[in-house]
């Protein structure tokens, strides 16, 4: 009832919102695009395909059409279409990407079936903490698929996450707002103010505070986070970016639902939190300071550097379900505290030269990356301290029902506390030639040296490793005309053994070299309007080098997997009134031989068969518009142990759009239109994340 109650008070906002077109005066909706405004520049002066900005795969001026890689992209207009202020949020429109509970306090996601909390990005350089990033601050996010350390380094096994952030710009004066507010009491209020300082400086300040709410009990939370940027040319050829942001992140820990029997999640307990509220909290501070210079030599050279210092101080607590007697109607929890510090410096130069003339061109990239990682990461675990018996029950068994007893319990300080120190250092090469007007040849090495020291300071373990490894990358494209390009490419990534968050080398681990990913792709990049890019690609990732520890208790390097599958998407304005970024992936993975995951033969975790994503705006009229969309997922697994299915789902979701004038709009989104019941996610087989039913957002944008 209280959600019927939600949806007749939101339809009758809704009319009020969106009045009748006949009352709608003449100014026109401001232009906008699902594709980048970046306009890439080659070698010869024009725009090969203007609205495609492939740079970030190639740390050069390439258009997309050019680069032989699955890219996906979702544009900053398309964010605010949608009304999606969190990157979690926007990666379930990107095929290809499914999302990890995260343990209820971080980022994590499975690209091309490899889970990973560390393959983030902000403007090409590593955000690795863990810990859940806002939009309020970026222009784009690029999904960067396929294994590929040439252009991330270590890592990045299936792909890579960037964000690309807001510039100040020289070119104007501009005052944007937004506020919005959905049906179960969340809000957002966002702001983003450009002021040009003089001819050569500006100021750009993007702010936002949004309180968050849901479907489920005692979940609440808030996050705060400013960022100012500043531009100046010092000179005609040079020209300096700085910027700072500081994200404040609190919210409850909710660890989802447990599962019924080793087969699905348990049904009917949508909205349980099955935790402490007073206990589960996650709180996150991030300061980021980067420092950009670029400038042009002229003669096609030109060069860039970056300084960016990052600190993260990051603690989560919780009371978690682990497991679920379903016959004597109970629930078993566990529960502990993490806390993590840590400092990054990274500094990075890339040498870009273009040269050539009609017959042949070529873009030759050199580069360095040198980065300095200290963390200190300590754990408390809880302790239930009931008599064992108690009712029937033990320490950390509690009756199954709509609100979830939690028995009393201590916190143990210093199950774990851990020292590590992490040096890197980075050079790699990169020539892309094109033959004329139809071939085109991407070639590269990257040579990355990985130092980690690690200390187990309750263990009295210490562990240290060094690996220096080699990674490739080739493709060939060919392109018929220009606006139709066929490729193939081959690259290589690594991860140590240490894992992504590089917290502690145990003496096995130690021994070994790190993992290795190998991807193999066919594609086809087509541009059949001048707005609309249409991609397809067929591809293999191998992983190799995973630990396997057979029955005598010997460990050797012989686990694989492998994942294969196929990937098509369109993107961009298809007809003056239909904006659409739609995609569909096929991944079929499976573990080759038995590893540390698991058996041979078992499925990945959390890798649907089929994703399909589909975003489309339609303008009726000048003022009037309208969005739809929808997120499909078949079964998968919540683990290696193939044991526990998140069910396939169907999720509709749907906007409009007012224009009430060219410094005004209105905006009504509805998330899960027909009210579905599904479980998008999870963290192993007992903490599963039950989804929001029917949400809706309405929200006011000015610009002055």
């Amino acid at each position: 009832m209280p959600h019927l109650h939600r949806r007749a008070a939101l339809l009758a906002g809704a009319a009020l919102l969106f009045p009748a077109v006949a009352h709608a005066d003449d100014d026109v909706q401001p232009e906008r695009s699902y594709l980048p405004t970046d306009i890439v520049v080659t070698g010869n002066g024009e725009s090969d395909y203007g609205m495609q900005d492939g740079s970030s795969a190639t740390k050069t001026p390439t258009p997309l059409i050019d680069v032989p890689q699955g890219v996906s992209y979702i544009t900053e207009d398309q964010l605010e279409d949608q009304s999606i202020r969190q990157l979690n949020e926007a990666l379930r429109y990107v095929p290809g990407i499914s999302m990890e509970t995260g343990e209820g306090h971080r980022d994590e996601v499975f690209i091309r079936g490899q889970e990973s909390t560390a393959d983030f990005y902000i403007d090409g350089l590593r955000d690795d903490a863990q810990y859940y990033r806002s939009l309020y601050n970026i222009e784009r996010v690029e999904v960067l698929k396929g294994a590929n350390a040439l252009i991330f380094g270590r890592g990045a096994g299936g792909g890579a996450i960037n964000r690309v952030a807001k510039r100040a710009e020289l070119n104007g004066q501009a005052v944007s707002g937004e506020a919005s507010i959905d049906s179960f009491g969340a809000f957002a209020l966002l702001a983003d103010v450009n002021q040009p300082l003089s001819g050569s400086a500006a100021l750009r300040l993007n702010a936002t505070y949004e309180e968050f709410d849901s479907h489920r009990d005692f979940y609440e939370g808030r996050f705060f986070g400013i960022s100012p940027t500043l531009t100046a040319e010092l000179g005609p050829q040079t020209t300096l970016v700085a910027s700072y942001t500081y994200d404040d992140d609190r919210r409850v820990t909710d660890r989802g639902v447990p599962s019924v029997a080793g087969t699905g999640p348990l049904r009917g307990y949508d909205e349980t939190f099955f935790g402490d509220p007073g206990f589960n909290q996650a709180e996150a501070q991030v300061h980021i300071g980067r420092v950009r210079i670029e400038h042009e030599f002229g003669g096609g050279l030109s060069a860039n550097g970056t300084i960016q210092y990052a600190d993260y101080d990051k603690v989560y607590a919780n009371i978690l379900p682990s497991g679920l007697d379903s016959t004597a109607d109970t629930v078993f929890l566990g529960g502990y505290r993490d806390y993590t510090d840590r400092e990054n410096w990274i500094g990075q130069g890339n040498l870009v030269w273009q040269a050539g003339g009609d017959t042949l061109e070529s873009t030759l990239l050199l580069g360095f990356e040198v980065s300095r990682q200290d963390t200190r990461n300590g754990r408390d675990t809880v302790s239930f301290t009931r008599a064992p018996g108690t009712g029937g029950l033990a320490p950390n068994e509690t009756p199954l029902g709509e609100t979830i007893f939690i028995p009393p319990y201590t916190l143990d300080a210093g199950a774990r506390l851990r020292d590590s120190q992490l040096e890197t250092l980075s050079f790699y090469l990169q020539e892309q030639l094109q033959i004329g007007d139809h071939v085109e040849l991407v070639g590269g090495l990257r040579w990355d040296r990985f130092d980690l020291d690690t200390l187990d300071l309750v263990g009295g373990v210490a562990g240290d490793r060094v690996d220096e490894k080699v990674s490739p990358r080739f493709g060939v494209i060919v392109k018929p005309n220009r606006d139709l390009s066929i490729y193939a490419s081959y690259a290589e990534s690594f991860l140590p053994q240490a894992g992504d968050q590089f917290l502690v080398l145990s003496p096995t681990s130690a021994q070994f070299e790190p993992e290795k990913f190998t991807n193999y792709e066919l594609g086809v990049k087509w541009a059949p309007l001048a707005k609309v890019l249409v991609t397809a690609a067929v591809f293999r990732l191998d992983r190799s080098k995973t630990p396997f520890t057979d029955s005598t208790g010997v460990t050797t390097l012989t686990g694989e997997s492998r994942v294969e599958g196929f990937e098509i998407g369109a993107v961009g304005e298809i007809t003056d009134f239909w904006k659409a970024n739609i995609g569909y992936t096929h991944l079929d993975g499976e573990l080759r031989t038995a590893s540390s995951f698991g058996p041979a033969g078992q499925r990945l975790q959390q890798t649907p068969k089929h994703q399909i994503a589909a975003w489309n705006r339609f303008d009726v009229t000048e003022q009037l518009g309208f969005g739809f969309g929808v997120i499909h997922q078949s079964d998968q697994f919540a683990s290696f142990s193939n044991t526990v299915e998140l069910p396939s789902y169907w999720r509709v979701d749907a906007a409009a759009f007012y224009t009430v004038s060219d410094r005004l709009s209105l905006q009504l989104n509805i998330e899960n239109l027909f009210d579905e019941t599904y479980y998008p996610s999870a963290h192993g087989n007992n903490n599963i994340q039950p989804a929001e039913p029917f949400s809706a957002r309405i929200g006011v944008r000015f610009a002055l």
